[in-house]
């Protein structure tokens, strides 16, 4: 009679339940086979499962198997499955006997000597169960940390096939490992505003593209400090909510960057790809779907230095999640979508030699070089960025300056103003300033008549978009709450119209 038992396997950030049945007798004898559309990390697992078993005190059936992975309309991927499929041709051979209660499951990679080796997704898998109706979710003990901040399931960490056997013929012990939360201050500042002399205004506007949550472009010669600037705007973000440290790690898990034996992400996620990247690298998507930089930057900072640099076809794809806050990758099977809400800062030289503007050095660029390096970045995927800035080379004098405020002193002032969005937004969905909608900016963002007719004036001057149009009065917005005010004053919105040029490139 075939045994089956439960799994979870990974689709997207979510999972789904896996049936695996396993069955003998018929065909070749010693066989080994595997359907239901497995891809070939699981297609090999017949070897690691074999071998196991075989070192884990057991003798593997000598009758042909079959296993199937269940429903067959569902591609299976990863090492997960091993332990399932160990577990389903031990009892259908008699070697062990499953409990009476359906509703466990079992995940985990094998290793030649019956080890239980870490995989990637277990926290989706986790926070799944209990929609999924999974009451005890047996895990590796490396991927116990993470599954164990999931609600409503227990969490039972394996080391060995032979542990896990004996536990299920009852002599051998294990104890769930109980639900934790961790602490999510991070105290870790790799960069501090601190340490960077001068700069003011381009510290102004870090503080409100932290506070607001909006996207920033620094123009400057090269050894101006944008780089340096752009590290420290991570140093000033506020530290992460749970809600927050759950989506950023679920990626992370799904992805396979979390060490094992971590348990949440507490700080938030600093990407900076090379402009060699390739577009998949970039915002995700293969053969089986992964999250890529723009994802792993969710709720952090994607830093993207030298913009031009990158292929223009690369950067095109970053317009759906800078509108949507999620990239969605499209494939016969089906869409998969992914989590992308992250605050782009990105550094450029204002023209091929770097030096365009600078008072010291003199550009050597030809106007056609001016014009072809002005169109590798799109009105478009501009227009979607908040604030830009020009960061001016410092004077030698000014290099000696100290007593600039500390990250930590400008995270305070972030912090009282995210607190003010979230009371202010509480049941609607959003976080910050720049995740509103334009009906929801009509709402929030009211201006006086004096503001009106101020924006009126910019509008034209300008030369606005409805896009850049909202995206203003978002910045402005924040400018007011990190005021503490309620009101939109002339002044803020006059601040906010300082960071939008009066052109952009095509």
């Amino acid at each position: 009679m075939p045994a089956k038992l439960k799994t979870l396997a990974v689709v997207g950030l979510d999972a789904e339940i896996v049936e695996v049945e396993a069955d003998m007798g018929g065909g070749d004898l010693g066989s080994f086979t595997v359907v239901g559309l497995p891809d070939t990390a699981v297609s090999e697992a017949r070897e690691r499962v074999r071998s196991a078993i075989r070192n884990s005190g057991f003798e593997f059936p000598k009758l042909k198997v079959t296993v199937n992975l269940a429903p067959a309309n569902l591609k299976k991927q990863g090492s997960g499955l091993d332990v399932p499929m160990a577990l389903s041709i031990l009892t259908a051979a008699g070697r062990v006997r499953l409990p009476v209660d359906t509703s466990w499951a079992y995940v985990g990679e094998l290793a030649l000597d019956g080890r239980v080796r870490p995989v990637a997704g277990v926290l989706p898998m986790a926070l799944a169960a209990k929609r999924l109706g999974i009451t005890k979710l047996f895990v590796p003990q490396g991927n116990a940390a993470e599954a164990a901040v999931a609600e409503g399931v227990e969490i039972w960490p394996i080391a060995s096939l032979s542990e896990l056997t004996l536990f299920l013929m009852g002599k051998g012990e294990l104890k769930p490992l109980p639900r934790q939360i961790p602490s999510l201050v991070n105290l870790i500042v790799e960069s501090d505003l601190a340490f960077i002399a001068g700069q003011q205004t381009a510290k102004r506007a870090l503080e409100i593209a932290a506070a607001g949550g909006h996207n920033i472009l620094m123009s400057g010669p090269p050894g101006s400090g944008k780089t340096m600037l752009a590290k420290a705007l991570a140093s000033i973000l506020p530290d992460l909510i749970l809600s927050e440290a759950l989506e950023i790690t679920k990626i992370y898990s799904v992805a396979g960057l979390l060490p094992a034996g971590s348990s949440l992400i507490k700080a938030r996620p600093f990407r900076a790809p090379h402009h060699s990247a390739s577009g998949v690298a970039l915002v995700g998507g293969g053969a089986w779907p992964k999250p890529g930089e723009i994802s792993l930057a969710h709720r952090g900072v994607l830093f993207l230095d030298e913009l031009p640099e990158f292929p223009r076809s690369v950067l095109e794809n970053l317009r759906q999640p800078l509108e949507e806050g999620r990239m969605t990758v499209s494939r016969a099977s089906g869409n998969l979508s992914f989590p992308a809400r992250f605050i782009l800062a990105a550094a450029m030289n204002p023209c091929p030699c770097g030096f365009a503007g600078d008072r010291e050095k003199q550009c050597i660029c030809s106007a056609s070089q001016l014009a072809n390096y002005g169109r590798r970045l799109s009105g478009p995927l501009l227009d979607r960025i908040d604030l830009f800035l020009t960061v001016p080379r410092l004077e030698f004098s000014k290099l000696k300056q100290v007593g600039a405020e500390s990250s930590a002193t400008v995270k305070k002032r972030v912090e009282a103003t995210r607190l003010r969005q979230l009371e202010r937004f509480k049941n609607k969905g959003w976080l910050t300033n720049s995740e509103l909608s334009s009906q929801a900016v009509r709402k929030y963002c009211a201006l006086s008549e004096a503001g009106e007719k101020l924006m009126e004036q910019a509008v034209e001057k300008l030369d606005l978009s409805p896009r850049g149009y909202f995206r203003v009065l978002k910045i402005a917005r924040t400018i007011a709450d990190l005021a503490g005010v309620e009101v939109i004053a002339v002044e803020h919105l006059a601040e906010a119209l300082q960071y939008r040029p009066s052109r952009l490139s095509c």
